[in-house]
């Protein structure tokens, strides 16, 4: 049986270095596939249900949306185990930047940086 919406979503990075990226993602426990030889070169991430595509910037530097825009997350990731995703991501190294708590629009989320200084959120609304 089709479904009749939206089913999915993935997140689109451009990367000034994707294989530095990729291996900021595959330290933290994603899967890489490389489509280096495409028409359009990128490279796909996979992680339980999240899937990230990098692709080649033609910028210098990444610029993240709160640099940018003011505020604002690079992307947001959603779990049932906030507390878990945390420590393991802390275990491994990565930045967190905000630690889990639960925010002024009622997600329990906390907030961390990769390696090209995006800010990726993992969090859920609560009911």
């Amino acid at each position: 049986m089709s479904h009749q919406g939206f089913t999915n979503c993935l997140q689109m990075f451009p990367s000034t270095d994707m294989d530095k990226t990729a291996a900021f993602y595959v330290n933290i426990g994603f899967r890489e596939v490389r489509y280096l030889d495409s028409e359009e070169p990128h490279i796909c991430l996979y992680k339980d249900r999240i899937e990230i595509v990098l692709t080649q910037s033609n910028n210098e530097k990444i610029v993240p949306n709160r640099e940018m825009h003011g505020y604002g997350y690079d992307a947001y990731f959603i779990t049932d185990n906030q507390e878990q995703m945390e420590k393991d991501l802390g275990n491994l190294g990565v930045t967190i930047v905000r630690p889990l708590t639960t925010t002024d629009y009622n997600n329990k989320e906390f907030v961390f940086e990769d390696i090209d200084r995006r800010w990726i959120a993992v969090g859920k609304k609560q009911q």
